[in-house]
């Protein structure tokens, strides 16, 4: 096991990140989170850390970073709003570097394109339905794999199908090639995010999750 306490969460005030932090406090750690609106936030505890700020914002990242052993990010496209993910992806690996973090774990969407990838019809029909209707989305999310893999952090972008919002737990594939099944629930995104974090068994990849 990796020797990390607190870990630093980007997207924690999300329907996913709600079910990250509280895999995380369940495992013990300590949890520092940036929230742009700290007040929405219903989960109380003592070792939950909340900075208020914008991932896009370098000196926040750099805030939150300080005093963390690793990274997670559930950060997802606000409607009508500048490109997140690239932005904090260069935030966060430029904050990893002066805190000498090494490990960042993040979450993406199967229209991520990789040289590994053997993706089937049907998740080539999702890929291409997401560059052709949120192109820019689709071009900030492929620059922040093409910024992982220039960086020398020990990353994984994990990438997921429709996320369902329950507490259901399901057996789940994972594959590096292609995405197996059609969905996903946040508890086990969740549970695979932390397990991941501390094992490292996916370093420098993108998996495919879902629930078989």
């Amino acid at each position: 096991m990796r020797n990390i306490s607190k870990v630093a969460v980007l997207g924690g005030g999300g329907r996913t990140g709600k079910y990250l932090v509280s895999q995380l406090l369940e495992n013990g750690f300590s949890v520092k989170l940036l929230l742009r609106n700290p007040d929405d936030f219903t989960i109380q505890n003592s070792k939950i850390e909340i900075i208020k700020g914008d991932a896009i914002d370098e000196e926040a990242i750099n805030l939150l970073l300080k005093d963390c052993q690793a990274v997670l990010s559930t950060i997802g496209q606000r409607p009508g709003e500048p490109m997140v993910a690239s932005q904090a992806t260069k935030n966060v690996l430029n904050a990893m570097k002066s805190y000498s973090i090494q490990r960042y774990v993040l979450l993406a969407g199967l229209n991520i394109d990789t040289p590994f990838d053997k993706k089937s019809a049907k998740t080539i029909m999702a890929t291409d339905w997401m560059k052709t209707n949120f192109p820019e989305i689709q071009k900030d999310r492929q620059l922040t794999y093409d910024l992982l893999t220039e960086s020398k952090a020990d990353w994984t972008q994990v990438r997921v199908p429709l996320i369902v919002f329950s507490d259901e737990s399901a057996e789940i594939s994972v594959d590096l090639g292609d995405c197996l099944g059609d969905k996903i629930t946040a508890l086990d995104i969740s549970k695979f995010l932390v397990k991941e974090m501390i094992e490292s068994n996916y370093n420098k990849q993108s998996p495919f999750i879902s629930a078989i």
